[in-house]
């Protein structure tokens, strides 16, 4: 029966966060992730610490990689901030998605009008759960923070079971401070907090991957006020 009602709680909560993004959700996250000017302050630094997260990985993937014959799976890709500058680097192919589909087709004419070669790159609507195949390198930037601990631990090791070699993923990461602001309101403020906001223990996540035959191999924090992403490189053993 509880796990019953745990089951429910989850599926109530994510059909929430879907909600969230075909509507109002997706009008402030799209403007968050573009270079207009009508965002506020919180968004501006929201943008300005999500964008270093993406920076970084592309950083870590140019390093490492003969770009065009590695296959990605960018798991909720949003509004296309990962996938777009990978598939301008030469990616050999690109499956993104996003559990909204206002955000994948988003995405998608955002690839379109960039002249990008779209037999490479894939946007599709689907929520994590429901991601299947086997992919070189699968990246999750930023989505955690819909996840609860125990579920955010479950999706690090269904990411691990598509992954062929790497996996890179971002949280919120817990900490006392981040608690008591979270807490008081002021790490998540005002419209920001219209769906469930959740900071993580990197001890867990890191567990759960290396459970999966991943360790972890790079790590980083990038932060900006009103954003901290814990930034992680796993790599099969």
């Amino acid at each position: 029966m509880a796990s019953e009602q745990l089951l429910n709680e989850k599926q109530a909560e994510k059909q929430e966060v879907k909600g969230y993004f075909e509507s109002t959700g997706f009008d402030r996250w799209n403007r968050i992730y573009s270079d207009s000017d009508d965002v506020n302050k919180v968004q501006r630094n929201i943008r300005i610490g999500h964008q270093k997260t993406v920076d970084e990985v592309l950083a870590w993937i140019k390093d490492s990689d003969k770009l065009k014959d590695v296959s990605f799976c960018d798991a909720g890709c949003g509004v296309g901030s990962l996938s777009i500058p990978l598939a301008g680097m030469g990616a050999g192919s690109i499956n993104a998605s996003d559990i909204s589909s206002a955000m994948a087709e988003e995405a998608e004419r955002r690839a379109r009008e960039a002249g990008l070669d779209m037999s490479r790159l894939n946007f599709v609507a689907s929520d994590l759960e429901s991601l299947s195949g086997s992919f070189h390198t699968v990246c999750c930037l930023d989505v955690f923070i819909h996840y609860p601990q125990e579920a955010a631990e479950d999706m690090v090791r269904h990411l691990c079971s598509l992954s062929e070699q790497r996996l890179i993923v971002s949280f919120a990461p817990y900490t006392p401070l981040l608690a008591l602001l979270k807490g008081i309101g002021q790490l998540f403020p005002g419209p920001s907090k219209t769906t469930r906001a959740y900071t993580l223990k990197e001890k867990g996540i890191v567990a759960a991957a290396e459970a999966c035959g991943f360790q972890p191999v790079r790590r980083s924090l990038n932060k900006a006020p009103f954003y901290f992403s814990r930034l992680i490189e796993f790599q099969k053993a």
